[in-house]
């Protein structure tokens, strides 16, 4: 048996830590795993037939399966009914001829073989005892013990010419050597550590797949209607992922007569022909990501539905057509129930208020309605819901990306007057498919996508497409300002960050440090603690900060850049130094207290973005210190989190006193000020850089202020 054997994960219980090898694998395969090869050396037999039932679900043939020796276990989870491709054996193994005999013909398997003498033991077996080996290590590695020397690519390569079946490389494999090792004769890569400690295993096993292809864009399908007049359905759809750089393709559901004014007449094309259309696709192309947007009947809706259980792509976005403008039904009960079975099979589902009422049987008055609702729905389904306020009205269009826990992200920005929304909700939902199918974790695509609808929203009358509601311009980005396009402003890039960081904000002010700093309860020991290491990290930021003003492109940003730098010197450390001096004997000449393993990663953060010499990214890195000190501070003093903050016999009531400096309200205004004109000025790829950067730090900064 041969398969895919591109993109190999080999699975390690450790590092795959508390998110564990099920959930670990699930990701992994979405992001693109051809083959999972389940490695757990401690284990017992049991446990690794659970496994191996487990880990067939969570794949549901989107991969091949395999298990690193226990032939045995592999047998019997399959008596168990779960589908396990094969093994892969060491040299001190079960004999490979033996595990051929007892798996069988179809089964894949695999053997380390890591010199010529192995490769010439390979060419005296019956042809098709092995359908590959495994060949390393690549580079040093410390999830194998005693392994052999590294080979390195170039020794890969004239081991893999000798060899007489396909040749996977492992050992040691990062992401830069995906490319080499292919060109040097892998018939695949197989990853450890790269994957499985990746903080997102979905993106990390995208981008190996991607690096291994060199294929840049993403192969996304759209399910749905077509709409004539090109602002809705099929159409909307494949402009909004060519938008997104993604290669779309489409399976028509319905054939309708309309305009910007309204539908006419509707023509449903038999289920079997929608099959058909889906089987040509899948039988011939890997598609990366599936949009689904109308489907007029049940029937409809289960044909769509038994093919995704047969070639279950990566990603899945529902969008659910349920409800027309006029607020008329479209679907009938069956129907209605059958997409709910299908909901089950997304990703992410991004109904409208009014579907999202149907979808849960439940009517919804306002945001905080919609959000619960979404929960539910997320609950019910095991899908992300992205909840949509566009129906609301009022001058904001929230959105919120909600799971079954509540909401993991949420968006917000003022709405955009405009009578072009035909086939908003179609575009966003391609978008965001594209987007996820390209390796952005789910809020970043709504991020991404969101952005990009609203630019396309604002440019959507220069169309001048209809007497109705006309379409959004999908390529505004491409068309105006020499294909840069209508970026946000610099409003909307502070309302939008400020709103990323929420759950950071609502976590520093649960902080026991930051309640105990507020009621005068906090241990001196530990805010003298607190001060020395914030005295070690000021020292470090205002190196960062004179960066930021060597690098700035006007005066004024080097000039704000040198008096903040300067200012952490002069006013800050002598600030920490008259809390510290008396107690301590520390002065601001002689800080030099060990730094904490939180403020060494706050500070490489920090000089990350400084070494790359990229002022964009550095001053987004810089930007948390400033805004969400001062909004904490200013709370803080105001007395938000106890009146006794304001009396002065706290004990910490002059340290209080510094949070309400004009000065630094001012700094801090001029800082986010210079951050979001650069930031409205870049193109989308510099703006995300900028964005991560700011929620890296941000996220350092909620770590800082609980430090012990």
């Amino acid at each position: 048996m041969i398969g895919d054997l591109s993109v190999h994960l080999v699975t390690d219980p450790e590092l795959c830590g508390d998110r564990g090898v099920v959930d670990t694998v699930r990701d992994a395969v979405a992001g693109g795993v051809s083959v999972v090869q389940l490695r757990d050396k401690s284990a017992s037999d049991r446990s690794v037939v659970e496994q191996l039932v487990a880990l067939s679900e969570v794949i549901a043939g989107r991969a091949l399966l395999v298990v690193d020796d226990r032939v045995d276990a592999a047998l019997e989870a399959r008596r168990r009914g779960a589908r396990v491709d094969g093994v892969h054996v060491g040299q001190s193994d079960m004999p490979v001829a033996e595990a051929r005999r007892l798996l069988g013909p179809d089964a894949l398997i695999g053997l380390t073989a890591n010199t010529s003498a192995h490769l010439d033991a390979v060419r005296t077996l019956p042809a098709g005892t092995v359908d590959y080996v495994g060949i390393g290590v690549i580079r040093p590695t410390s999830t194998k013990a005693n392994h052999p020397p590294a080979l390195g690519v170039d020794g890969f390569r004239a081991l893999a010419a000798e060899s007489p079946v396909p040749a996977v490389a492992i050992g040691g494999i990062g992401i830069d050597d995906a490319a080499a090792l292919r060109e040097a004769g892998a018939a695949g890569i197989a990853v450890v550590s790269a994957i499985c400690a990746a903080p997102d295993a979905r993106q990390a096993a995208g981008e190996f797949r991607r690096r291994w292809t060199g294929r840049t864009a993403a192969r996304v399908l759209s399910i749905a209607g077509s709409d004539p007049s090109g602002g809705a359905g099929i159409q909307a759809d494949l402009k909004a992922i060519a938008a997104h750089g993604g290669y779309g393709m489409a399976a028509i559901t319905a054939l309708t007569a309309q305009n910007t004014c309204g539908v006419r007449g509707v023509h449903v094309p038999p289920a079997t022909f929608l099959r058909a259309q889906l089987d040509a696709l899948s039988d011939d192309i890997a598609i990366d990501a599936v949009k689904i947007g109308m489907l007029a009947d049940a029937e409809i809706i289960g044909t769509v539905a038994d093919w995704l259980r047969t070639h279950r792509p990566a990603t899945v976005v529902l969008d659910p057509v349920m409800v027309a403008t006029s607020g008329d039904r479209l679907l009938d009960a069956q129907a209605e129930e059958a997409l709910r079975a299908l909901a089950a099979l997304a990703d992410v589902i991004t109904p409208n208020l009014d579907e999202l009422a149907v979808l849960t049987g439940r009517a919804i008055g306002g945001w905080d309605d919609a959000l619960g609702a979404a929960q539910q729905l997320a609950r019910d389904t095991g899908a992300l819901v992205l909840a949509k306020g566009g129906h609301l009205g009022g001058p904001s269009a929230p959105d919120a990306l909600v799971g079954p826990d509540g909401a993991l992200a949420s968006f917000d920005g003022p709405r955009i007057d405009t009578t072009s929304t035909h086939g908003t909700g179609c575009s966003l939902s391609s978008g965001l498919a594209a987007l996820r199918a390209a390796g952005r974790d789910w809020p970043d695509a709504v991020r991404e996508a969101r952005a990009w609808l609203r630019e396309s929203l604002r440019a959507a009358g220069t169309l001048d497409v209809g007497r109705g509601h006309g379409p959004v311009s999908h390529f505004a980005g491409l068309w105006q300002r020499g294909g840069l396009g209508t970026r946000p402003t610099a409003d909307e890039i502070r309302d939008e960050w400020w709103r990323s960081v929420t759950a950071i904000r609502r976590d520093i002010d649960e902080l026991s440090f930051i309640r105990g700093l507020a009621d005068g309860s906090l241990d001196r020991r530990d805010f003298l603690f607190y001060l020395a290491q914030d005295a070690l990290y000021l020292r470090e930021y205002a190196r960062v900060l004179a960066e930021a003003a060597r690098l700035a492109p006007t005066a004024a940003e080097q000039a704000f850049w040198a008096d903040s730098a300067k200012g952490c010197i002069a006013g800050e450390l002598e600030l920490h130094a008259s809390w510290l001096t008396p107690e301590t004997g520390i002065t601001a000449e002689t800080f030099d207290a060990e730094p904490s393993a939180v403020t060494t990663a706050y500070l490489d953060h920090l000089r990350a973005a400084a070494f790359s010499g990229e002022y964009a990214t550095l001053i987004a890195a810089v930007l948390p210190c400033f805004w969400l000190y001062a909004d904490l501070g200013e709370r803080l003093h105001a007395g938000e989190f106890g009146a006794r903050a304001l009396d002065p016999r706290h004990p910490y009531a002059s340290w209080l006193q510094t949070y309400a400096d004009p000065e630094f309200a001012e700094a801090n205004e001029r800082a986010i000020g210079f951050v979001t004109a650069v930031a409205a000025a870049s193109d989308e790829q510099l703006r995300r850089r900028m964005h991560r950067a700011f929620i890296g730090a941000a996220e350092h900064e909620r770590a800082f202020f609980d430090i012990r």
